[in-house]
């Protein structure tokens, strides 16, 4: 694979980004993310973590998106990506390193759990593109953090640093050494009960499809809309998008 790094010790797959400088999110990074999840649907396998250095995924490709006008961009591969990491019968844990934005917080949400650095920062900030998110960004945070939070998240497109993060239930641990931490819990559950562990997941899941299926709809809407064309192309000139609302 090109972008994505697969390996596996012992029983835990690790799962590496590698697209320099800052693993942008394209459609080709989220195939390649699709077969190593499949890869690692391997019953030899007890669980995974997925990473990404210096930044675990700084959001999207936004050339590609301007690219990917009148199609629905990358957001169908990457959430076929995620819901691929979010289905896997085992634990997963996301070991994140400096900026999960848009795509990238998509995809470490679709992971059990959200290891953070201390210098980490996370956020979802479609809205500053005219567009919002399509990976299941939208489902899966209100899920975490509540609906309050969640809707100031995605309104304000806001960066959330790793303590924040934290408080508000994004994270399960900030810690130095995210890597080693993740690799070492990978481990300790990885000799748990992984037949146990795909059903709790199974039922903690359940009711998520009917969300997911609204969000890629309106995803498709905003995508096609004048905003996200004047939002994306502000971004790629880094200046001040100018909204008409259409």
């Amino acid at each position: 694979m090109q972008f994505v790094e697969y390996s596996v010790d012992d029983s835990v797959a690790v799962v590496r980004l590698d697209r320099p400088p800052v693993n942008a999110l394209s459609a080709g990074l989220a195939s390649e993310l699709l077969e190593a999840f499949s890869r690692a649907a391997d019953p030899s396998i007890r669980a995974l973590v997925v990473t990404g250095a210096p930044h675990f995924a700084a959001g999207a490709d936004i050339k590609e998106f301007q690219a990917a006008f009148g199609t629905t961009g990358i957001a169908s591969e990457l959430a076929d990506a995620v819901l691929a990491l979010e289905e896997l019968a085992k634990p997963t844990i996301a070991a994140i390193r400096g900026f999960a934005l848009g795509g990238g917080l998509e995809l470490a949400m679709g992971a059990d759990f959200r290891y953070l650095a201390t210098d980490a920062k996370v956020g979802q900030p479609e809205i500053l593109l005219g567009i919002i998110p399509g990976a299941g960004g939208t489902q899966r945070l209100t899920r975490l953090v509540g609906y309050r939070a969640a809707r100031d998240l995605i309104l304000t497109g806001r960066h959330v640093p790793a303590q924040e993060a934290l408080e508000l239930g994004i994270a399960d641990k900030v810690v130095d050494d995210v890597l080693d931490a993740a690799m070492e819990d990978a481990h300790r559950l990885a000799s748990g009960p992984t037949v146990a562990y795909g059903a709790a997941k199974a039922a903690l899941r359940a009711g998520l499809a009917e969300g997911l299926r609204v969000e890629r709809e309106e995803f498709t809407r905003t995508f096609h809309s004048e905003d996200a064309h004047e939002g994306v192309q502000a971004f790629i000139e880094k200046r001040q998008a100018i909204f008409r609302g259409r």
